[in-house]
């Protein structure tokens, strides 16, 4: 009986839900929109212990707590970030202001004026604009079909990020510059990381930054998400690695011949928090938010921040951040950072570095309640039996004068209501000299006997103040075990005649494999590869050419596919690989051609990797007009007669295969596309065709102003995401090589390049 009860009332909620959707087909998709609307309307926005906790603090100025509730209250507005390089990124700025935005003007929708995007003030160059449109309305209405399709698309090949405006802020307090050594400690989904690699391509002209990117998750699937994200901004200079932060390898480069410990310029260190500021687009946080999670991600965050300054250059700048307004998690563990630093840390004013941004000082006076609502004022006044949940170091010093030297003032709290956003905090480090418990020489000898001896002293020398036992533990054994292991797998290295082949295999340790996917090594081209010198002849690469940061992903059999990465990264893969778990790194240059032997080369351009690539070659270029660049993207294998006579008169002397196509912008027609384009192509029998990923493409067309719909599919053109060799699992990889190689074939079907993400310079 009661079975068929079960099934009667199964019946009927699934009656009512159809019913519901004839009704609304937004009905049905409340949930799914809530990243835009604000979320669940059955979940009541309230939470008494919240209002009470946050009042007790004194965190919002007096007179202005109803706004703040009633900020929190409302939905979060839609920000984007306009991402990519210089001049693709202004390019896609003129078009939003200039035609979507306009189109938006004096536009209703239900009754209701549409609110026209503006951009945010604090934001530089006008590249971060927010609107209170909610995708419920950019879905339903006809009006604004368009606009969403241009958002769909644009965010699909990433030259526009739905980012949270408050989590843009990070970046830019990094100061990030292109010769900069950078840390990501905790970067997925990857939105900043994204920010950091475009600071380290700040000048176009550059394809290999002396700067790199190493970004980091402890998530073995969300690390996959970063290199996603990552990917779309096609750069030799980030790689995507896989550990706790709080206990992040040191790691070892060689200088000279010499190997030293690698000491980062910036690291951002945005750690894991409660999230109560993300409650306008996270409606769960509202029933579920309580002070344990504060209580119990404290210790964790101090780690983190710890090891982080540990890895921080003398004179380099970390930024912390939680998107919590608890002090527990923000003030409280910058001072247990500050007093274990003795001095070695310094909180930087950074109030004037974004003129524009509303934000509030940091407190410097704060208790700590548990989640029964019980306050403590000292640890003093902390029974015994909640030692374990609560910590000294989450309470204020109790000296006033070491409590002033901090500077707590200098932290940045941004309040929901000030600036329409959500709710974050943000603080500035800069380090002094060495932490106290790694007073020693930052350089590694050759030698290893005279290191060994101060690290294995180190962790007997505690840190001063009341720091929690926890983050003891953890911040100096890890460094002096660290560096131990340095030594050690130096010594190996040296011994062990068979790693010095280029070969970065993933980290022996058995424990690693149980997790997430088993990585493909990393091996290095060698310089005598029989594989180079027909690819350096047939594109006639310039002799700067860097061909030892050439890597493959495979030991045995044909290289199907080459990647490419900077020298810095190759000098940290090849003195690293036996601590690092490398999830990805490099863009691919070339493909591997099923009948390319035929073309005098086996291997093929892929676009991925052509804007990195182009500034070497020499050979096979072929300049076209703005008009052949949409015959190319619009026709699947236009014929030379189709293109103009210039395009024609280089191509036709050309023997068969893989080429170069450059756009050069005409600076006297300012109408024209102003920035320039790469294409790979193939020079087929009496036509071109080109090899490009559809987001791409739809983005260039659009750029030049041609509407392609997106319904669109044309019979036969074969569109593939990138998988498996540089981002997904490997049992994908042989696919996705098939795949490409398919496509690269002079048989294959144009206008779609499956070697790679659109990239964005």
């Amino acid at each position: 009986m009661g079975r068929r009860a079960r099934g009667r009332r199964l019946q009927q909620q699934q009656q009512q839900r159809a019913g519901g959707a004839e009704d609304g087909a937004e009905g049905g998709g409340k949930r799914n929109e809530a990243g835009w609307e604000g979320g669940y309307p059955e979940i009541v926005k309230e939470n008494k212990l919240f209002e009470h906790y946050y009042q007790e603090l004194k965190i919002v100025p007096e007179g202005e707590w109803d706004q703040f509730m009633g900020a929190l209250r409302e939905p979060l507005p839609a920000t984007l970030r306009i991402t990519g390089y210089k001049s693709h990124a202004k390019e896609i700025l003129h078009c939003l202001k200039n035609k979507y935005f306009k189109e938006l003007e004096d536009l209703e929708v239900d009754g209701q004026k549409v609110e026209v995007p503006q951009p945010l003030s604090w934001y530089p160059e006008e590249l971060a604009w927010h609107t209170n449109l909610s995708r419920k309305i950019l879905r339903k209405s006809p009006q604004l079909e368009k606009f969403h399709q241009f958002l769909v698309s644009e965010t699909e090949s990433g030259n526009i990020s739905r980012q949270e405006a408050v989590s843009m802020i990070p970046p830019l307090l990094l100061n990030a510059q292109p010769h900069h050594k950078i840390l990501d400690m905790c970067a997925a989904p990857g939105s900043k990381t994204a920010q950091l690699i475009e600071m380290l391509h700040a000048d176009m002209n550059v394809p290999f930054p002396e700067g790199f990117v190493i970004a980091n998750d402890v998530d073995n699937k969300r690390c996959y998400l970063l290199v996603h994200q990552a990917k779309r901004l096609s750069s030799p200079c980030i790689m995507v690695v896989n550990h706790d932060a709080s206990s992040i390898p040191r790691l070892q480069i060689d200088v000279n011949g010499r190997k030293e410990v690698l000491f980062y310029d910036r690291i951002l260190c945005d750690v894991p928090c409660s999230g109560d500021g993300t409650m306008r687009k996270n409606i769960d946080v509202w029933k579920k938010w309580t002070t344990l999670n504060s209580l119990q991600l404290h210790g964790l965050q101090l780690r983190i921040a710890t090891r982080g300054a540990e890895q921080l250059v003398d004179g380099g700048r970390m930024v912390y951040s939680t998107c919590s307004l608890n002090p527990i998690e923000d003030e409280a563990v910058i001072a247990a950072l500050l007093e274990k630093s003795e001095g070695a840390l310094e909180l930087a004013d950074a109030s004037s570095e974004l003129p524009g941004l509303k934000w509030m000082p940091g407190i410097t006076r704060w208790k700590v309640m548990t989640k029964d609502g019980q306050w403590f004022a000292e640890w003093d006044e902390v029974p015994h039996s909640r030692h374990t949940q609560i910590r000294p170091t989450m309470f204020p010093p109790k000296d006033p004068e070491k409590l002033q030297a901090m500077h707590l003032e200098r932290c940045l709290r941004i309040l929901p209501h000030h600036q329409n956003t959500g709710g974050f905090f943000v603080a500035v480090l800069v380090k002094k000299c060495s932490m106290p418990w790694n007073k020693r020489p930052p350089k590694l000898q050759g030698d290893s006997a005279e290191p060994r001896q101060p690290v294995q002293v180190n962790p007997a020398d505690p840190t001063t103040g009341k720091a929690a036992d926890p983050s003891k533990l953890e911040s100096k054994p890890v460094t002096g075990i660290g560096d131990t292991d340095i030594i050690e797998r130096t010594e190996n290295l040296e011994n062990n005649g068979n790693r010095k082949d280029g070969v970065c295999g993933p980290p022996p340790s058995k424990k690693m494999k149980l997790f997430g996917f088993k990585e493909d090594p990393f091996v290095f081209i060698p310089e005598d590869d029989p594989l180079f010198p027909p690819i350096q002849k047939f594109y006639a690469l310039d002799p700067s050419f860097p061909k030892m940061n050439l890597l493959t992903r495979t030991t045995e059999g044909k290289k199907r596919q080459l990647y490419m990465v900077s020298k810095e990264l190759r000098n940290v893969l090849l003195n690293n690989s036996e601590r690092m778990k490398v999830i990805n790194t490099g863009i691919k240059v070339w493909c591997r051609n099923n009948s390319g032997e035929e073309f005098d080369c086996a291997f093929r351009l892929a676009q991925e990797g052509i804007y990195t690539l182009y500034p070497f070659i020499n050979s096979r270029i072929i300049t076209v007009t703005l008009e052949d660049v949409k015959i190319l993207l619009t026709q699947e294998n236009p014929f030379f007669r189709k293109l103009s006579s210039e395009t024609y008169s280089q191509a036709k002397d050309l023997a068969k295969g893989s080429v170069v196509l450059k756009y050069e912008p005409d600076p006297t027609k300012p109408e024209t596309l102003q920035c320039p384009i790469v294409l790979c192509g193939w020079r087929g029998k009496a036509s071109i065709r080109t090899f490009v990923p559809k987001n791409e493409r739809l983005h260039y067309l659009r750029m030049m102003g041609l509407e392609v719909s997106t319904e669109k599919k044309k019979e036969g053109t074969v569109l593939m995401e990138e998988s498996a060799a540089s981002s997904g699992p490997p049992e994908d990889e042989v696919s996705a090589e098939e795949g490409v190689e398919r496509a690269a074939s002079p048989d294959a079907t144009p206008g779609s390049d499956p070697a790679g993400a659109a990239p964005r310079r």
